[in-house]
């Protein structure tokens, strides 16, 4: 995650890295359970999905929505979301009977790239971008990934 330039001193951005922590500890959890054959691969799926709903939709409707009205950023927004939609794509729609585990680790594979790109990229990108009163209407929101906000 992004500690270097100071993105994260901004309340959402924060939250969201933090989210970022959890989601990327999750998706661990599941890879790990998948390489072991573990029977509770299935739970580990639904504890990621638990974190990664409230996170996408925060994203969204906050910081994303406002980098859309800023127009500099939209482009790589919009392929954002499209990540956002491939990946809750795979995610929510694994056969519980029989799970394609080989295209939920690819789905993983691509979840650590969103992530990275969004911690160096669109983070500090939209620091530089958005006005405060921007910030101003996008303030940290409790979610199930990281509780009561600050």
């Amino acid at each position: 995650m992004c500690n270097y330039c100071g993105c994260r001193d901004f309340p959402l951005i924060g939250q969201l890295s933090t989210e970022h922590e959890s989601i990327s500890d999750a998706a661990g959890r599941l890879r790990s359970a998948i390489h072991r054959a573990d029977p509770d691969a299935l739970r580990a799926l639904d504890d990621l999905l638990a974190l990664l709903t409230p996170h996408t939709t925060v994203e969204e409707g906050g910081l994303f929505a406002e980098l859309r009205a800023e127009g500099s950023l939209a482009e790589a927004v919009a392929r954002l979301c499209g990540e956002h939609r491939d990946i809750h794509g795979v995610l929510g729609a694994v056969d519980r009977a029989a799970p394609d585990w080989p295209t939920v680790l690819a789905a993983l594979d691509r979840l650590h790239r969103h992530i990275d790109n969004e911690e160096h990229g669109l983070f500090p990108a939209a620091v530089i971008a958005l006005p405060i009163p921007a910030w101003d209407r996008i303030t940290p929101t409790a979610t199930p990934a990281t509780g009561p906000a600050r």
